[in-house]
């Protein structure tokens, strides 16, 4: 079960302090509406933390404290905008600036940093979800003993509550009233106190003096109190009032994290609000145009989400990512051919890739074209670099196969599909069918019946279900079936509908009947056999 509640409630450091004890392993994610951050934990113990709008700092933290130079990461950092996909830190250990060591303390520095950062979060909410792993490609994972960050945290905390009173916002600028060593002063400055006295200027926001320090926020808050308590630093103002408010783009860009955070968490209202108030600022927002777009999508309002596609600006639409998802929206919609065709432009912008062959072939099946469809699934599963199938694959190859009456392959496929996928319930089902279609009854309702017990349930499973209890003359069983069918699904098929309003019939329940039949048609207004049926009903006696 997931563990959700307030910060108000429970403080972090003792729900830290439960998953540790409890050897969970998940993401716990925490957020305040205006921040979010998360923790992974495996058995306990820390993996990966990290806040956000806390800018990742690792390459200056590496170049401020000597590890590698400024060259190295700038040609680092050109490296890495030519593959978004790739991580500073790997790239710089590939090009040999740094080792594996050091780039293992950093970022564990980081995580920490994050972690007692959360730490500090006294309003709020959690939610953990557990067995949940980070899905980001690259990233550098870490082994840390809970219990060591819940000590080193507490102690934060206590000390961080003074300087809050001296310090309540990295925004602030302080400026140096007197240096410390002058006159008759016989002060001894701490190592950290030394390092930031420069940056301490009447221009630089505690949070700059942070990152050009290459220090962490509590040391230097730490450093900067003691600086402030005896009377060598004291206040100037803060960042805005000194050198201008934060650029829109700072302000956008804030907002667009927070929004693909919460996007990313299934936290879709709260996603919705930060992308909305992008676009206030600056209307024409690809990013956010783009994800409020996959909101409606996935929201089961395809026409919306193709609208706010439409509005992003011309170079963004024929991106690959808006392309792939634009087919899924036509797809929905029953525009297949529309869908094919944003499907071929996607494979002139990624010529090649095989899962481009697979969506083909899905949304040629869908469309009718079954000879086409089964060409582009066997170039899917004959990729180069293809390892294990997609589990669409084995689903829609099954079905493409049995419509084309190539039976004995379609089970072949479902066979193998099902060693790799046991749970899958569109592949139990549409094997199940293949098997039903060679007369192998009781091997179909096997499949169907462990289908009905996963999560999600498909609905075509009860339908199956129904149909053969209906077959059977199991009138009472095949109407349990196919209202658990169309429960799931309301628009699973006009069959349905004419099967449950013909039990009605018998049952003599006319009115539910004309409604149940009423609805078949309208899903299907060429059903003749359920027009027929309707006027008979209406028929004087």
């Amino acid at each position: 079960m997931a563990l959700e509640g307030s910060l108000q409630d429970v403080g972090l450091a003792d729900i830290c302090q439960l998953l540790a004890m409890g050897r969970k392993t998940g993401c716990l994610t925490v957020t305040d509406r205006s921040n979010f951050g998360y923790v992974y934990f495996q058995a306990g113990r820390v993996i990966y933390a990290s806040v956000l709008n806390r800018p990742d700092r690792l390459g200056e933290l590496l170049v401020r404290n000597q590890v590698i130079s400024r060259a190295d990461l700038s040609r680092a950092m050109a490296e890495q905008a030519e593959d978004r996909g790739s991580r500073l830190g790997a790239i710089l250990v590939k090009g040999g600036a740094l080792t594996e060591g050091d780039l293992r303390r950093y970022v564990s520095l980081q995580i920490e940093e994050a972690v007692y950062h959360l730490f500090t979060w006294s309003q709020g909410a959690f939610h953990f979800d557990p067995e949940q792993t980070p899905d980001e490609e690259g990233i550098f994972l870490v082994d840390i003993p809970a219990e060591n960050l819940l000590l080193e945290g507490a102690r934060r905390v206590d000390e961080w509550s003074l300087i809050e009173k001296k310090i309540p916002s990295l925004d602030l600028v302080f400026e140096v009233v007197r240096t410390p060593g002058q006159a008759d002063d016989e002060v001894e400055l701490t190592r950290n106190q030394s390092r930031i006295l420069p940056l301490v200027d009447g221009v630089r926001s505690v949070d700059e003096i942070v990152t050009e320090s290459g220090l962490v926020e509590f040391d230097v808050g730490k450093a900067l109190y003691g600086l402030i308590q005896a009377g060598y630093a004291q206040r100037a103002g803060r960042r805005s009032e000194v050198v201008g408010a934060a650029p829109l783009d700072e302000v956008v860009r804030q907002r667009l994290n927070l929004g693909v955070a919460f996007y990313r968490s299934g936290m879709l209202e709260d996603a919705t609000r930060e992308f909305q108030a992008v676009l206030e600022k600056d209307p024409r927002n690809a990013s956010a145009l783009f994800r409020l777009g996959l909101i409606a999508f996935r929201s089961r309002r395809p026409e919306e989400a193709m609208k706010l596609w439409d509005r992003m600006p011309e170079e963004w639409r024929d991106s690959y990512s808006v392309l792939r998802n634009r087919a899924l929206a036509l797809e929905a919609l029953r525009r297949f051919d529309e869908s094919a065709e944003a499907l071929e432009r996607a494979e002139a912008v990624r010529p090649g890739d095989p899962e481009l062959q697979l969506a083909m072939g899905i949304a040629l099946l869908r469309k009718g074209a079954v000879g086409p469809a089964l060409k582009c699934l066997r170039s899917y599963r004959t990729a180069p670099d293809l390892k294990t199938p997609s589990e669409f694959y084995y689903a829609y190859t099954v079905l493409a196969a049995a419509i084309a009456g190539q039976l004995d392959y379609a089970i072949t496929v479902g066979r193998e599909g099902l060693v790799h996928y046991p749970e899958s319930g569109p592949l139990l089902v549409n094997t199940g069918a293949v098997l039903e279609q060679r007369g192998e009854l009781q091997a179909a309702e096997a499949l169907y019946t462990r289908a009905v017990g996963r999560s999600p349930v498909p609905a075509q499973a009860h339908k199956s279900l129904g149909d053969q209890a209906y077959a059977r003359g199991q009138h009472d069983q095949a109407r349990i079936q196919y209202e658990k069918a169309v429960k799931i699904d309301p628009r699973l098929g006009d069959d349905v509908y004419l099967r449950l309003g013909t039990l009605a019939f018998q049952d003599r329940d006319r009115d539910v009947a004309r409604l149940l039949w009423k609805r078949a048609l309208d899903l299907n207004p060429d059903n003749q056999e359920v027009r027929s049926r309707l006027e008979g009903l209406d028929a004087p006696d």
